[in-house]
């Protein structure tokens, strides 16, 4: 055998010894491994009941009493039998007597006879002898009547208790005392499910390799996983940086918005490294006890030094490291010490043992400032929503595994799903897939993406809702207003599809407007625009019907907002040019407190406010009346088919719109 043949043995028989290795007390692995002990246990239960159930048959068989087998008859019966010679012998047991049909040695001889056929009576009766049972009278006169019939008579011991009688009453509650106490001892000296056990972290270890997810999987996030490059890059090689002096953070912070694949992205890190991977959510530490979250973050930070190197992976770590405040009364509180012994092990730790800390939340702001410093979540790494490239680099891997027809444009998928993160995107293939196997298609459309995309955004279509003729076509001539207006607003989304058939909650109608591409800055005049088309529905009932409903409420509050957002935030007003005027938040929730400017600056805003939309609203007014055929034309088109989509309006917005 060669020498690399050797160490390829050597190393498969020590791989083998780790993999026999069972695991530490308190750390809760995937691979089951109380579940042996447990079907142990329920096979010694099983085969108890078996047992016990065989010893009652064979009592049954073997053991029954005469008085099981003799015929009860009343006492002056039983004198009558004596008396015409049916009974010939009486035993006279405790309180009973039992009378039989043959005497002594009529019955031996008839046991003889048995026994030399070979028949196998099954009871007394089957046998030739019959047997009568009755309880004693005080009769003097009993004995001398069976003596003036020549019976047989004795007296025997009384019936001893049955076997089952005496399992029942002996045997079997101490077998059940022992197998309680034997549970109880399992319990007690298991795993974390004991009930003395509830100081253990609850921490889920995952093995080398077993996240089964890599950085390939995770997309649109590059400068994130950038950032987290070097974590997996020290963890396979740490040598490097020691001997340049480099120290790696402790602690790497990921924060997001819900959905942004925080929690994806640490996985990927183990995968990468190829380490093993602590996985718990922050309200894990917290329990109704006082002491057990610090007790728990102890015993983590223990078993992560002895498995290191390695990553403790803490989700939803707002749970436990809120701000701490003084108003706290006494020194109980169980967030607070739970938040102080994890800053004291992560100021404890050495950074070259090899243990990293991942931590993911959507609300750093509520963090205690001294959990955040350096020397503990050294890097805060922000997982944002993805732009249009990196929502179609998540679609890709999300339509990895699925038919696609030809027509599916990704690109254009990802640009009518802007703002949506990439639990949202998983979200809308999977509903893609199943929208292609409820239609009975070979493989998945673009309008089975298109119609996923509308279930996320409006909700679920609802064609059950049947309207009113008059009620349908108001909201025909509303939605074909925000349509139009979109169409003459320059600047603005192009109109991707207008509908009237009801969606989700309350939605009776929608218009969707795609952008072509992601933007982030805004200038006034496109926030005008967009005010504008918030108010063209309701422009649009007026100038057909001359009165307004209640369909634009919601319309009206967004627009609302934005002129507010505009006047006090973005400074784009007449008299505060240049100069915010925003409100203290009170806590940390950002509930809306004191505003930090005058009554008549606040009576400035709602004027100021009035004004604008008032302006907005009569330049939107103007526009649809002098294209009232075009807005009459396509509402007409949208009644017919009750979905016009972007071609086919803009055509009839080409043919009938004055600019």
């Amino acid at each position: 055998m060669s020498e690399k043949e050797k160490e390829s043995s050597l190393l498969e028989a020590n791989d083998g010894k780790r993999r026999r290795k069972s695991p530490e007390p308190g750390l809760h692995t995937d691979n089951g491994g109380n579940g042996s002990s447990r079907r142990k246990f329920t096979f010694s239960i099983w085969y108890f009941i078996i047992v016990f159930l065989l010893i009652i048959m064979i009592n049954n068989l073997f053991f029954s009493s005469e008085l099981d087998q003799a015929i009860s008859i009343d006492y002056s019966q039983f004198k009558e039998y004596v008396s015409d010679g049916t009974i010939v012998q009486v035993a006279f047991n405790g309180d009973e007597y039992i009378g039989y049909s043959l005497t002594k040695s009529e019955a031996v001889s008839t046991l003889r006879e048995i026994a030399r056929t070979h028949r196998i009576p099954s009871s007394i009766d089957t046998a030739g002898i019959a047997a009568y049972q009755t309880y004693m009278i005080d009769d003097p006169g009993f004995v001398e009547l069976l003596d003036a019939k020549g019976v047989e008579y004795y007296a025997t011991e009384p019936a001893k208790p049955s076997m089952l009688s005496y399992l029942l009453s002996m045997i079997f509650p101490i077998a059940v005392f022992f197998i309680f106490y034997a549970w109880m001892s399992k319990r007690i000296s298991g795993g974390a499910a004991g009930v003395m056990s509830f100081s253990q972290n609850k921490s889920q270890l995952v093995a080398e390799n077993d996240t089964g997810i890599k950085f390939s999987d995770v997309a649109g996030e590059d400068e994130a996983k950038a950032e987290l490059v070097e974590v997996v890059d020290f963890l396979r090689n740490p040598q490097r940086y020691t001997d340049m002096g480099a120290k790696i953070p402790k602690g790497v912070l990921l924060v997001g918005p819900p959905g942004t694949g925080k929690t994806l992205l640490a996985k990927a890190v183990a995968g990468e490294a190829g380490v093993p991977f602590f996985r718990m959510s922050g309200a894990d530490f917290v329990e109704m006890f006082v002491g057990v979250g610090a007790a728990r973050v102890r015993d983590l930070f223990k078993q992560a030094k002895e498995k290191s190197p390695c990553i403790i992976f803490i989700d939803e770590i707002d749970a436990i490291g809120r701000k701490r405040s003084a108003a706290t009364i006494g020194g109980n509180d169980e967030r607070e010490q739970t938040l102080n012994q994890l800053l004291v092990e992560m100021d404890g730790f050495d950074s070259r043992t090899g243990v990293i800390i991942l931590a993911a939340t959507n609300r750093p702001e509520v963090l205690d400032d001294a959990l955040l410093r350096p020397g503990r979540f050294d890097r805060q790494v922000l997982v944002d929503k993805p732009d249009l490239a990196g929502r179609e680099a998540i679609l890709g891997i999300h339509t990895r595994g699925m038919k696609l027809a030809p027509d599916v444009d990704l690109r254009k998928i990802a640009q009518a799903s802007a703002g949506l993160a990439g639990a949202d995107l998983a979200n809308i293939a999977n509903e893609a897939a199943l929208q292609a196997v409820r239609r009975g298609h070979e493989s998945v459309e673009q309008v089975d993406f298109e119609e996923a995309i509308e279930k996320s955004i409006a909700g679920l279509e609802r064609k059950s809702r049947v309207l009113d003729p008059k009620e349908r076509e108001r909201v025909a001539y509303h939605e074909t207003g925000h349509a139009l207006t979109a169409y003459l607003t320059p600047g603005s989304s192009p109109v991707s599809k207008i509908s009237i058939v009801p969606r989700g909650y309350g939605a009776l109608g929608y218009t969707l407007q795609y952008p072509t591409e992601d933007r982030f800055i805004l200038s006034e005049s496109e926030l005008l625009g967009s005010v504008d088309v918030m108010l063209g529905g309701r422009a649009a009932e007026e100038t057909i019907y001359g009165d307004i409903s209640t369909g634009a409420s919601n319309d009206i509050s967004r627009a609302s907002d934005t002129i507010r957002q505009m006047i006090t935030d973005y400074g784009m007003s007449d008299k505060f040019r240049n100069l915010t005027l925003p409100k203290r938040s009170s806590g940390i929730d950002g509930v809306s407190g004191a505003r930090e400017y005058s009554e008549a600056t606040q009576q400035y805003i709602d004027e100021e406010a009035e004004r604008m939309m008032a302006a907005r609203y009569s330049i939107v007014l103007g526009n649809l009346r002098k294209n009232k055929a075009a807005l009459e034309a396509i509402a007409k088109a949208l009644l017919e088919k009750e979905v016009l989509e972007e071609d086919e309006f803009a055509a009839l917005a080409k043919q009938y719109a004055v600019q």
